[in-house]
């Protein structure tokens, strides 16, 4: 398994997350697959993630991280100056993922949630599990 990102599909702040990574990721080391995906609810499965993770999930070969590790994890494969965002894994997980878990709880209040998806262009379908 490669380097996998799960996503919250109706989620307007996810999606634009998701076209912020693939911006930053000229070397295209992520996939991409909505948790509400059939590629994503198989590998929640497959990877015995808990069903009721509703956000961001990082899959790197037969490990997954959530929250704000799978963000900080995802940053560190990123170019420019968000690789930096890795040395934050050094703050306790608790502190770390109570942040994470306002900006989750207020997402689709703050960002919105999607009516209908945009349509990836050809390349950017690749990137798309399916």
């Amino acid at each position: 398994m490669s380097k996998i990102i799960l996503f919250d599909g109706d989620c307007n702040f996810c999606d634009q997350s998701v076209q912020f990574i693939m911006k930053r990721d000229p070397k295209r080391k992520f996939k991409f697959a909505s948790l509400q995906s059939e590629a994503g609810i198989r590998l929640v499965k497959e990877c015995k993630i808990p069903e009721d993770v509703d956000s961001l999930v990082y899959i790197d070969d037969s490990n997954w991280y959530i929250q704000s590790s799978a963000a900080l994890r995802i940053s560190k494969h990123l170019k420019g100056i968000w690789k930096l965002g890795v040395v934050f894994l050094v703050i306790p997980k608790t502190w770390r993922n109570a942040v994470y878990q306002v900006i989750a709880r207020n997402r689709y209040t703050w960002f919105g949630k999607k009516e209908s998806c945009r349509l990836p262009s050809q390349e950017e379908r690749n990137r798309f599990l399916e």
